[in-house]
């Protein structure tokens, strides 16, 4: 289930990509999942997992991943109960972060309202209002008031 809380929040991780880099786990870089991810959002090759195939950069190292892939490895893999900064992903990790949520109870943080327009059944809690939403629509009417306040 996927939640969603917007402003300011204790504790929260507020520059994931700084966050992963002193964390993250070469198994995670090799999952298949990851594979998938960066191949859509950074439309770039895993080689390993110390190595990525970039069509713009060359190769790469796993530090080079865009903030926003970085962002949803740990959401996929950090079990810490850390609510991640999901406004450091662009729109196009939307899918991701509604399929992470699939599998996992998922809370995250926006500073933006966040287009999740391309998730399939998109639902969502509210954690500001308790609200749970049942579309896409409807999280945007709750965005916008929340953000309204």
């Amino acid at each position: 289930m996927l939640k969603i809380v917007f402003g300011d929040v204790e504790n929260a991780v507020y520059h994931p990509p700084t966050y992963f880099d002193n964390t993250y786990l070469d198994e995670w870089i090799t999952d298949p999942r990851t594979v998938e991810m960066v191949r859509d959002v950074d439309q770039s090759e895993v080689i390993s997992a110390r190595a990525i195939d970039s069509p713009f950069l060359g190769s790469i190292s796993v530090k080079e991943l865009s903030g926003g892939v970085k962002t949803l490895i740990l959401m996929l893999f950090d079990d810490s109960g850390r609510i991640f900064n999901a406004s450091s992903c662009g729109d196009n990790c939307a899918k991701w972060i509604c399929r992470i949520a699939q599998d996992k109870d998922l809370t995250i943080n926006l500073h933006h309202v966040m287009d999740f327009s391309t998730c399939e059944g998109f639902e969502a809690e509210m954690l500001n209002t308790g609200r749970h939403v049942g579309s896409y629509l409807e999280y945007l009417d709750e965005a916008l008031r929340i953000e309204e306040r």
